[in-house]
């Protein structure tokens, strides 16, 4: 539990898990008898928060995925074009851009780059 939160994305998230965690430690020691519910619930409410905040992080990694293609998309049509067009005059030949876009190291690095922002 603790590397999946050390792996958040915000530290706003991580602050928050650590308190989660912590509250155990106060429920716990005012408790002489019924503990088994108490722990139960603790564990239900931090599983329920590291699910919500993985979610967050999935939909916070495919947009930053959207992103990185884009621009490297971009940088390829840039580069194969030498940047010397005017804009309307880049988007004359569709088939080409698809091509650049098939072609691009967009797939690769993406491949690359996904596995090191992905939570534990």
């Amino acid at each position: 539990i603790h590397n999946t939160i050390a792996s958040l994305h915000l530290e706003r998230w991580r602050n928050e898990m650590k308190g989660e965690i912590n509250l155990i430690n106060q429920a716990l020691p005012n408790r002489y008898a019924g503990k088994t519910p108490v722990i139960q619930q603790w564990i239900s409410s931090v599983i329920s928060r590291i699910d919500h905040y993985k979610a967050e992080h999935k939909a916070l990694l495919k947009e930053a995925t959207t992103l990185l293609e884009l621009a490297l998309w971009k940088a390829k049509i840039d580069e194969k074009e030498g940047g010397v067009l005017q804009k309307e005059q880049r988007w004359d030949n569709g088939r080409e851009r698809k091509e650049i876009c098939i072609t691009s190291v967009a797939s690769i690095v993406i491949k690359n780059v996904l596995p090191f922002l992905q939570i534990v």
